[in-house]
């Protein structure tokens, strides 16, 4: 049987910029094998596969890299939800020009007779709210991520053989740390954008970094964007997922954003972040957190359709 398939481009203000994201709806009676392939079929960062109706308003989905199956991932999180609120919206428009509804899509709570302002997703690590906001003018959607947790610090001189630079290319004021609101990331304090544009990762060594450990993104990141309406730069690496670089990372952005909560001065983070552009991809993601226990991390960013169609 066919199966609804949408194109999304997250973290973009155009299209054909930001993350690509394939979303296929309907996709319940398909096994782990079968999206597996799909996924490598499709080759982008993730694909997404909602696997069900909602049970107590949260959609199930899971998030599929080319090679791998992963709990959570913040492009994918917000594109998803991007595509349940506009299928919510086109259901709204049947039910108020009187069309037959079917007894499954009747069952299905609606929020409104437009899109919702908030959808839930079931995930891997739990339920995830997606929230829409006005941002800049910009219709922003954003999702609350899962409470951090702080593993441990690295070795600077390690991470600077992973990403192929040199040692005094890493900002010694702050530590090299493992964070994780539910897909863990190696952060890393780069001195400048300098640094950061001549990245070449070293896969030996990156294998021998994440060889043993949970978390396989490394995020780089200075604080000398290229757009002053900006507060950050950064890039992210996940060659064990199939993504040797990835143009717009929301969970390991959620987990810089709760990093800089715990080791900045004041504790409040609310800052712009671009990301993608060494790939043609120019990213925009917005973070937010506060410190407190647990620290609450936000991450928001903008979605744009790109085409429909069928999975056969």
């Amino acid at each position: 049987m066919s199966r609804p398939l949408h194109l999304v481009d997250v973290f973009a203000r155009e299209r054909y910029a930001g993350n690509q994201l394939a979303v296929v709806t309907d996709a319940g009676d398909m096994d782990d094998e079968e999206m597996q392939a799909v996924a490598a079929e499709i080759g982008f960062s993730e694909t997404t596969f909602v696997t069900g109706d909602p049970t107590d308003g949260a959609w199930p989905v899971r998030i599929f890299t080319p090679e791998a199956e992963v709990p959570f991932a913040g492009h994918p999180t917000l594109g998803t939800a991007h595509v349940v609120r506009e299928a919510e919206r086109s259901e709204a428009s049947e039910r108020a020009s009187g069309s037959e509804r079917s007894e499954r899509r009747a069952s299905r709570k609606h929020l409104a007779e437009d899109r919702p302002d908030e959808v839930v997703l079931n995930l891997e690590v739990g339920e995830v709210p997606v929230e829409v906001r006005e941002r800049d003018g910009t219709e922003t959607l954003w999702m609350t991520q899962q409470p951090p947790e702080f593993r441990e610090r690295l070795d600077h001189d390690d991470l600077a053989d992973v990403l192929g630079l040199a040692p005094d290319d890493l900002d010694r004021d702050w530590p090299v740390q493992v964070v994780s609101t539910g897909l863990p990331t190696v952060v890393v304090p780069l001195v400048d954008r300098e640094a950061l544009e001549r990245i070449d990762v070293d896969r030996s060594a990156y294998d021998e970094v994440t060889g043993d450990r949970e978390a396989k993104n490394v995020l780089a990141f200075c604080r000398d964007p290229r757009d002053d309406a900006n507060d950050l730069a950064d890039r992210v690496f996940a060659p064990f997922y199939g993504v040797p670089e990835d143009p717009a990372t929301g969970s390991s952005n959620g987990c810089l954003a709760a990093y800089l909560a715990r080791h900045g001065e004041d504790g409040v983070v609310d800052v712009r972040v671009e990301q993608g552009y060494e790939m043609g991809r120019p990213s925009l993601l917005h973070l937010r957190a506060e410190a407190g226990d647990p620290v609450r991390v936000e991450v928001g960013g903008s979605v744009v359709d790109v085409a429909r169609g069928e999975l056969l």
